[in-house]
């Protein structure tokens, strides 16, 4: 296994940024050298980062590779591929698929199914439906990253909206929840208003009216009170709305047992987008007004919000061109998205410190991951290079994900990432993956 040495860096972790060299050796983090002194060894290879950034693999808590069932959009190689691309190392796959992962059969399938088959580290969720308690409860110690409630409208029968259900699940997994809150009732109530006022011609500008605060707050606080309740680890994921934040503590991680996600394209669009992009924003729950999206900005830095992730939920194009009932909610990002969030660097909404905090070090803590999301030594060699004096513009022709599109198209962000290490193998250099699959299925610290 080829040992590398990357010097002349600016090395960001645990809240600080230094000069230094990360010698990797053996699929770790053997050795950090600060000040940039190192040893010169033999058949080692020497990386001059030029002052660039080194980084902590992006650990991306909540994605959609779609495997099984709807592999037309998605597949893990071809959506781990996109993810090493921009630094991502390291994933958490979600249940919605077909067969949905609603059984500890169908998780172990799933995971037979993507082992050698993705670049990246992986976990894989558990989905909740009305009536799987004794498998949620037979589940052991490691074998998900948590269990995925849908608090709203989801995919087949994997609505959770049964009281008494809520109440087991809540009270008695002993397995990190992950919710997806929406109210059902309030979205057909507004979906039904838009139709009689609009047919079948909803305009996209109505999906963050139909999804609206009310939704979001009214299942949210229920989650947050049922977790209060019971004393469970709740983990809201994709935060909106301003308003949603004031059930959140600004308490550091290890102080709480509620805590709360924020996807880079609430962060990034706003209800203004619509008229330009349409569908292809469409997702669930909806992008907001821009007052949501500065509170939600500002909610990164008191810490309200724990982790930034991407909900990277690919469909065709074809499949995003139909009318507003019949297009499908979500948006390819896990390529893009630690560039995305360097440009709110640039724009001095949050520093670099922050956005590794918030990237790499918070979901390792959150979901106990075993040595990722840390530049220490012993630690697995997950690690990334970011230029910030290099442009990169998003095209069809650099896009990677097997849907063929992104949002971002004709954007021009002021970074690169340029080498992606995952357990220590150089898997992408200077714009192309490199075809040697390293990603290995996580462990965790319970």
């Amino acid at each position: 296994m080829k040992e590398y040495i990357i010097h002349n860096a600016l090395i960001v972790n645990e809240l600080s940024v230094f000069h230094g060299a990360v010698h990797l050796k053996e699929g770790v983090i053997y050795k950090i050298y600060y000040n940039n002194v190192f040893p010169q060894y033999s058949g080692v290879e020497y990386i001059d980062a030029s002052q660039q950034y080194l980084l902590p693999g992006i650990i991306d808590d909540q994605v959609h590779f779609r495997e099984p069932g709807l592999t037309h959009k998605a597949d893990f190689l071809s959506e781990s591929r996109a993810a090493i691309a921009g630094g991502v190392t390291t994933v958490m796959d979600m249940p919605n698929v077909n067969p949905p992962t609603t059984s500890i059969v169908a998780l172990e399938q799933k995971y037979e199914m993507i082992k050698n088959r993705s670049f990246t580290n992986y976990s894989l969720y558990l989905g909740a439906t009305n009536d799987n308690i004794d498998e949620i409860l037979s589940l052991e110690k490691g074998q998900t990253c948590g269990v995925k409630i849908f608090m709203g409208s989801s995919t087949g029968n994997m609505l959770v909206d049964n009281k008494d259900t809520l109440d087991k699940i809540f009270s008695k997994s002993k397995q990190l929840i992950a919710v997806h809150c929406e109210d059902e009732e309030t979205i057909k109530n507004n979906a039904s208003l838009a139709k009689e006022k609009y047919g079948e011609d909803v305009p996209i500008s109505e999906h963050p009216k139909i999804r609206n605060v009310e939704a979001c707050y009214k299942s949210s606080s229920m989650a947050v009170e049922l977790a209060m309740k019971y004393n469970t680890k709740l983990h809201v994921l994709h935060i909106t709305t301003e308003r949603e934040l004031s059930l959140f503590s600004n308490l550091a991680l290890g102080q709480k047992n509620i805590t709360a996600e924020v996807c880079v394209h609430h962060l990034w669009f706003t209800d203004n987008d619509y008229e330009k992009l349409g569908s292809l924003i469409k997702c669930n729950p909806a992008v907001k007004s821009e007052t949501d999206r500065n509170a939600l900005r500002m909610a990164l830095k008191t810490n309200k919000l724990d982790v930034v992730a991407t909900d990277h939920a690919p469909h065709t194009l074809q499949e995003k061109a139909n009318s507003y009932f019949k297009s499908p909610s979500g948006l390819p990002l896990v390529q893009h998205s630690l560039q995305m969030m360097m440009e709110l660097v640039n724009q001095n909404i949050i520093n670099i410190e922050e956005l590794v905090y918030k990237m790499c070090h918070a979901p390792s803590l959150l979901f106990a991951i075993q040595k990722r999301g840390f530049i220490r030594e012993g630690y697995f060699a997950d690690i990334v290079l970011l230029d910030t004096n290099r442009i990169y513009t998003i095209s069809k022709e650099n896009v990677l994900y097997k849907c063929g599109w992104s949002p971002l198209e004709n954007s021009t962000l002021q970074s690169t990432v340029t080498h992606t290490w995952v357990n220590g193998f150089l898997v992408y250099e200077h714009g192309k993956p490199i075809e040697d699959i390293k990603g290995q299925r996580l462990l965790f610290d319970f």
